[in-house]
């Protein structure tokens, strides 16, 4: 019955032009499914799914600037973290909250997951890299929900197109603070700096091509 379920959702998503897709036009027609049958079917399925108080919501693949971009952040967090208690998880890690469950491109939790878990209920920073498609969701469900977890310290929003991160955090009660290109980030509760443009290596939208020609004439400068 639970395979049957996501065949289904995997049909009625296989046509729709949006990044994050409800499974059926109508919420009030979809059929619920309790939370022990979304993450078995999870287990079974080929395309991942949201949850959100019953209903699932299929999600689509991205594009190599946003995998770039969510490896480029795993792999800083990964190198800083190592041999600490604090762990980095990929877009495969789901966070639970409440009824709730998402994806976060890139997660860092600090308590020791067991090796067949396949959720947390504590992160301590997620991190959203943010389409056309996702944005909205990202700034605002998303955003609204996650606050809710007491363990998250600081929630990233990082532009795909453009390169400019906004960084929310527990303590400034989520003030939005935005990095651009040039600048450094401090995440305090992993005790990490990084940099924007490590951020965007290697990904080539018109801000990052702008910058790196920008700073290739200044080093020309000054060696003159």
């Amino acid at each position: 019955m639970i395979v049957s379920f996501y065949q289904i959702s995997a049909t009625l998503n296989a046509n729709q032009p949006y990044h994050y897709r409800c499974m059926m036009s109508n919420r009030a027609h979809q059929p619920l499914i309790s939370e022990q049958e979304y993450l078995e079917g999870e287990l079974h399925s080929d395309i991942k799914h949201e949850y959100i108080d019953g209903v699932i919501y299929a999600m689509s693949g991205a594009s190599a600037a946003h995998n770039r971009i969510a490896g480029n952040i795993y792999g800083e967090f990964r190198n800083h973290l190592k041999g600490k208690p604090c762990q980095p998880y990929s877009a495969d890690m789901k966070v639970k909250i409440g009824s709730k469950y998402f994806y976060p491109d890139v997660l860092v939790d600090c308590t020791d997951l067991a090796d067949d878990q396949y959720f947390t209920d504590s992160p301590t920073i997620i991190v959203e890299v943010l389409s056309k498609s996702t944005k909205q969701i990202d700034k605002t469900i998303k955003f609204n929900t996650y606050i809710q977890i007491l363990s998250l310290q600081e929630y990233l929003l990082v532009e795909q197109d453009t390169a400019e991160v906004e960084v929310l955090r527990r303590r400034t009660n989520w003030k939005a603070e935005h990095y651009f290109l040039g600048d450094v980030i401090k995440l305090d509760s992993i005790d990490l700096t990084i940099k924007v443009a490590d951020i965007y290596d290697r990904v080539k939208n018109t801000d990052v091509l702008e910058w790196l020609e920008k700073q290739a004439k200044q080093t020309t400068t000054e060696q003159e």
